[in-house]
């Protein structure tokens, strides 16, 4: 499973997630949304972001982006974003999240497709 972080995430996340061996790859600033959303589907990476314009929006369909996890945890909660991703890691296998829009919150996380 490949994952890609968005400039507004946390770079504890990125070494947890190395740490666990998972391929991910953090982007500059400089690159747009889209050029984020074209990266994740080419090369089946989970983007994961902090940033709402991932959501639900037909300028990132599942046809344009491969997968989002929206981070709705306070970014001054760096425990608990660890453990709460963690938990996602366990409870969801890496094919369940293509196409799909996971939400990560404090104390649950939900699952919807992308549109």
């Amino acid at each position: 499973m490949k994952f890609l972080l968005d400039e507004n995430v946390k770079k504890e996340l990125l070494k947890f997630l190395k740490q666990k061996g998972f391929d991910v790859v953090f982007k500059p600033k400089e690159l747009s949304n889209g050029t984020l959303a074209e990266f994740s589907k080419l090369e089946q990476r989970v983007l994961i972001s902090n940033d709402r314009h991932f959501t639900n929006s037909p300028k990132f369909s599942k046809e344009k982006i491969f997968s989002v996890v929206w981070l709705r945890i306070p970014q001054d909660k760096p425990e608990i974003l660890l453990n709460k991703f963690s938990e996602l890691l366990d409870k969801i296998k890496p094919e369940e999240f293509k196409g799909k829009l996971i939400i990560l919150y404090e104390d649950k996380f939900e699952i919807n497709s992308l549109c």
